[in-house]
Formats: structure tokens, sequence, C-alpha cells
């Protein structure tokens, strides 16, 4: 995982078959070719010159190189540094300078696990990540603006590299950055004592955290300070980086004592990400209006469109607009959103993006794409369907190694009917990490689908006895038990479920059918109010309390609830039935 950004050009060369590598690399280091592209242009180039011949016209590049940094806009410096210095998923195994980042990986988006719910890094991100979420990425500042690409040092030391743009004075090799933006390495901007690490513009800008318990990773995100938002959402904060003794109250009013009140009040997308991450109503609105925001990041953007990925209804209108998207990253964010969109839209939307001019949107699309019935695929569709289809099983057989990989590919066989080749590669992600929990939930769904509830049962019991506290594992076992009418092991399973997942309204609502149809009608009621508590919106929950009331003789209660169910499903004719029902005496 790591040889690949540290030598200059390796092979994996893994085969599966053997379970064994073969890998090989050209050089021990990172050298010229893996930023520049293959030396023999150059070589080529540089014997023309010597011999007075008009070498750029022969080799068509400049000195002949794949890409030359020095002259490269900004965001072309930070595609070509991405390939190695972010978090992603590879394509192709090779990452040839000069070709679109997703052409050959995925960066990974603003996700749980890796940051913060406002874009601060959290896990080993490496930079790329939080840098496209900067105002300099989105002026176009590029890598080498702050840092010598060959000594990996920054170009000047301190605050210097920082004030070559935002010193007033402009800086000679980077005209198009300077900027005369007033003198910030004063104490009536920093507020600390001249020469002490509090003055360092790194220090409130770009937060350090430390990794591998050496490696202090500044937050290339670059943003100022919002103790105000740790209030709110529990992220950290430069402020209390430093004051670690003191609260983030303490640090956001410090922040409006020197500032003024309203410094920084601004709503910021971290906000979004928290609630949706939360579950709170409306989150999902929220993230819809977020993506078709064009002022935000584009990783932002795709963030939002990849936290809709479960949702099948709201923002169809942004997400469908969002595969027209000019960013290639948020064209594959948008296809990857519409999982459980209904066929008519997902063809609508994906169809066209099996021909993007990018790698990464065509695997996506034929992703969402594979799990309709081979009838739903047009016949003119078919050839561009089957090739993209083809580079998303590629691009997962690059990291055959790795239980990701497996899992993907287990998911497009099962999508396509290919169950055998399904189920041998769920077993090879579970050979390779025996807990990686979303292999063996779906293996064991496998199972059951086909009919083969024991095995699906072994499965569950099996990654239960490894890691008991595994809610997921727990949740499917007591719906398995359920299906199979054992209704105590069902509500045993289902309970724990509960407590280990305490906010997932599911597990609460079919433990509550469960305690009821054991005659648990106290533990039952409570249950159902509080999956209804959770998902107030749920008409799945709202009829199951009209039934339960309904059988128990409360009818005022239960007209209630068919009343609460007639108003958030006001055309179904079964609630309209029920609503009637319920209204007769007696």
């Amino acid at each position: 995982m790591c040889i690949s950004c540290h030598t200059t050009g390796f092979e994996k060369r893994f085969d599966a078959a053997t379970d064994t590598f073969a890998s090989t690399w050209k050089e021990p280091n990172v050298s010229c070719q893996s930023c520049h592209g293959p030396g023999e242009r150059h070589v080529k180039w540089a014997q023309l010159k010597k011999d007075g011949q008009p070498a750029q016209e022969a080799v068509g590049e400049p000195f002949g190189l794949s890409i030359r940094l020095k002259t490269a806009s900004g965001p072309q410096q930070v595609e070509a540094c991405a390939a190695c210095h972010s978090r992603r998923a590879e394509l192709t195994g090779h990452s040839p300078p000069g070709q679109p980042r997703l052409d050959h990986h995925l960066p990974s988006l603003l996700m749980p696990g890796l940051y913060h719910a406002d874009g601060q890094q959290l896990d080993e991100v490496f930079v790329d990540g939080s840098y496209r979420q900067s105002k300099m990425y989105q002026k176009g500042v590029g890598c080498m603006a702050c840092h010598n690409a060959h000594t990996g040092k920054l170009k000047l030391a301190g605050n210097a590299v920082c004030l070559q743009c935002h010193g007033g004075q402009p800086n000679p090799e980077q005209p198009a950055y300077a900027a005369a933006a007033g003198a910030f390495d004063t104490q009536a901007h920093h507020f600390h004592r001249a020469g002490s690490a509090g003055a360092q513009c790194v220090a409130c800008h770009m937060p350090a955290k430390t990794y591998m318990q050496i490696q202090p990773r500044p937050d290339h995100s670059l943003r100022v300070p919002r103790p105000d938002l740790s209030v709110k959402l529990g992220t950290p904060n430069a402020c209390n980086g430093c004051h670690a003794d003191q609260s983030a109250q303490w640090a956001a009013d410090q922040v409006a004592t020197w500032y003024g009140p309203k410094r920084r009040q601004e709503p910021h997308y971290g906000e979004v990400f928290a609630a949706a991450r939360a579950g709170q109503p409306g989150a999902s609105e929220a993230l819809a209006r977020l993506a078709a925001d064009l002022q935000m990041p584009a990783i932002v953007r795709a963030t939002a469109l990849a936290s809709l990925r479960a949702d099948a209804s709201t923002g169809m209108t942004e997400r469908i607009s969002a595969t027209r998207d000019a960013d290639a990253e948020v064209r594959a964010a948008a296809a990857d959103s519409l999982d459980a969109a209904p066929a008519a839209q997902r063809l609508y939307a994906l169809g066209p993006l099996l021909r993007d001019p990018v790698r990464g949107v065509r695997i996506a699309a034929a992703r969402g794409l594979s799990s309709l019935p081979a009838a739903q695929i047009d016949a003119a569709l078919r050839p561009a369907f089957d090739a993209a289809l083809a580079e998303y099983i590629a691009a997962q057989s690059v990291s055959l190694d790795m239980p990701g990989a497996r899992l993907n590919l287990a998911v497009v066989h099962q999508n396509t009917g290919r169950l055998d080749l399904a189920e041998a590669h769920y077993m090879a992600a579970l050979k390779i990490d025996p807990d990686f929990t979303p292999a063996r939930a779906n293996l064991s769904q496998l199972y059951n689908q086909t009919g083969r509830n024991a095995d699906a049962e072994r499965v569950l019991t099996e990654g239960l006895k490894r890691q008991p506290a595994i809610g997921e594992l727990q949740y499917l076992l007591g719906l398995l038990l359920a299906e199979g009418q054992r209704l105590p092991e069902a509500a045993q399973a289902l309970a724990r479920a509960a407590q280990l997942l305490p906010e997932r309204a599911k597990v609460h609502y079919n433990l509550g059918l469960a305690l009821q149809q054991l005659g648990r009608r106290q533990p039952a009621e409570q249950t159902l109010l509080r999956a209804q508590q959770l998902a107030p919106q749920d008409t799945a929950t709202a009829y199951a309390l009209a039934v339960f009331y309904a059988q128990g003789g409360e009818r005022a209660l239960a007209r209630r609830w068919a009343e609460t169910l007639r108003m958030l499903s006001p055309d179904d004719p079964q609630v309209r039935q029920l609503v009637e029902r319920l209204r007769q005496p007696g």
C-alpha cells in the first residue's frame, strides 16, 4: 500500500490464484519519471538540443516532458501531486503524469472516519482532499507556490512563505498569486506575541496532526479558525489545539472579542454534513442544496452527493443535474448517489455517462446500472454498458489483494446474476480480513436470498463470535431468525442490535414487531414509539402503531396514528382504507 508512491515504476504483480506477489520497480525512490513521465523523450530532446536541431518540434512536448510542473497551472500541479498525496482507490495501478486523476484513481471524499464533519483531517488522508477545500485552490494556487518539489521543503522559512502573497509584496515567480492583502504578520492580526509559536501563520490556519507518532501533518484546508463551529459540532479548532486547558466556548468568545461578535458566523458546510451524519430531519434536503451550490468546492459538492446515496427520492433534480457537471469528481459522485433511484431515472442520468471521457465516471455509471435487469438496458446502450462494466471489473481486479475490491466485485457480480462469482469474492474478502463486516453482511444476505438460511446464520454467528459488538451483524441475525419464526431468539438479537445501534430507527421498528408478536405489549409499544421518534416521517412505523393500538382495543390512539399516517401518505389507498375502518364505531 505504501511502496507504489515510494518507488518509481512500481508494478504489484499479484497473482490471485496462488495468493502471491512478484512485484517489481524501476528505482527504489521517487525519481524524475514519477512526476514528469517517461524520460526517453526528454533524452531525445536534450540530444537534439545539443546537436543544434529543432528539439521541441521533434518530441512534441516542452523539454520532452509529459508535464512540466514549473509552468503548469495550479490545478495541473495539484493533479500531478495528488497521484500520491491523496487517500484514494487505485483504478489502473499506474498514475501517468499529465493524465486526469480519475482515469487512474478515485480520491476519497470527506466521509466519516476520514474527515471531521467540517472537512478537517481526521485519519491519515495526506493533503489533497484538504487542499481542494481551500480558497487558495479555488483561486488557482498550486503546490509549487509554497513547496520545492525536488527538495520537499518549503520555498521560504516560517511566515515568509505565506507573505509571498499575503504580505502586500508581489512574488515575481508567481505573479498570478500575488495580492496585496494587507499586513497579516502583525500582532494586530494574530493577537500573539511576535515571534511566538502562536504568531506563526500555520498555527492558526494549518494546525497539524501527528500520524505514525513521528509525522506532524499540517491541515492543508488553510481555513480560518472557527471555534464557534466547535461549540456547535464538536469539531477541533486551532485555538484549542494550543489552549487545550480552555473550552471551545472560551475560544469562540476570544475570537468575538478580537474581531467583533459577528466574525466568521456565516453558515459552513460542516453543519450540513454534521446534521446528515446524525440523521437529523431535513438533512437530505440540505445536502441536495449543497450539492447544487456552484460556489462550493467540487470535493464538498461531491461529498454531499455521496451522502445521499441511500436516499431514493430527495434531491433527484440536483443529483441528475450533477451528472452533467463540468467536474469529473462531481459527475462520478452523482452517478454513485443514484443507487436507490428508480430504474427510469438511473437510465436517463447514467446512460450518457457510460461514454464519459473519464474512466472514473464511466465505471461509476456502469456499476450504478449493473443492478438493473438486462432487458431494461436498451440495445443501443448495451455496447457502452458492457465496455464500461468491463472497465469497472478491471479496475477492481487491480486490488484483488484487498478486501474492499473483492467486495466491489462480489456486489457487481451479484447484481448481474453471477452468484457463484459473487460468493467466491465475498469469501475471498473474508479470507483476507475475517472482520470485514460489509463482506460478511452481504454474504449472509446472498445466502438468505438464495434459500441457504443455515449458511446465512453460520456466517453471521461466526462473525459475532469474533466481534459480538457489531450491531449490523446482530441486526441481520435478528431479521433472519424472525423470518424463520424463531421469535424469542430474534427478539434477543434485535434487542442487542438496538443497544449497539441506538439511533437506527429500523432496528427499533423490527424489534417492536417481534415483541408485539411475542405478546410483550408494553416493551413493544415503547420500542415502536422510539422508532417513530427517530424517524418521524417513516410510514411503516406509523402504520405499525395504528395497527398495534387497534389490535389492543385502544381505538382513539389507533385513529390518531392512522391520521398521522394519512398526513404522511395522503394518496395511499391502503392508508385511506385503514383510516375509514378506524373511524367506524365498535
